[in-house]
């Protein structure tokens, strides 16, 4: 059963690149069909999804945040990471990652982002 791990600053000032690394445990990000997905939700709003890599490394961005987005992953370290440039206060919320399949499951915890100065 796949476990995974958010990991990141907290806190995140204005116009710098918000960074978050994603630590696959129990499971391989390699594995045939699957897709290692970005999804963050700002306070008080709904859920967001940011892009996803998929088993073979193809990557696919939110349209909203493709000019700022960046997704990559380290198979030897069975992690992937997200980058977010330029951010804002806007960019402020709890950033998931999460394995899909014909649908989302298998989230880890995520981690609360601040963007403030």
């Amino acid at each position: 059963q796949v476990q995974l791990q958010e990991s990141g600053p907290g806190l995140v000032k204005p116009s710098q690149t918000l960074s978050l690394t994603c630590t696959a445990s129990g499971g391989s990000i390699t594995t045939n069909n699957y897709s290692w997905n970005w999804i963050r939700q700002p306070p008080g709003k709904g859920l967001e999804w940011i892009g996803k890599i998929t088993y073979s490394g193809i990557t696919y961005y939110s349209p909203s945040l493709k000019s700022r987005t960046s997704i990559s992953r380290d198979t030897s370290k069975n992690q992937f990471t997200l980058q977010l440039d330029s951010v804002t206060p806007e960019d402020t919320a709890v950033y998931y990652c999460a394995r899909s399949y014909n649908g989302l499951h298998a989230w880890g915890q995520g981690t609360l982002v601040t963007v403030s100065s």
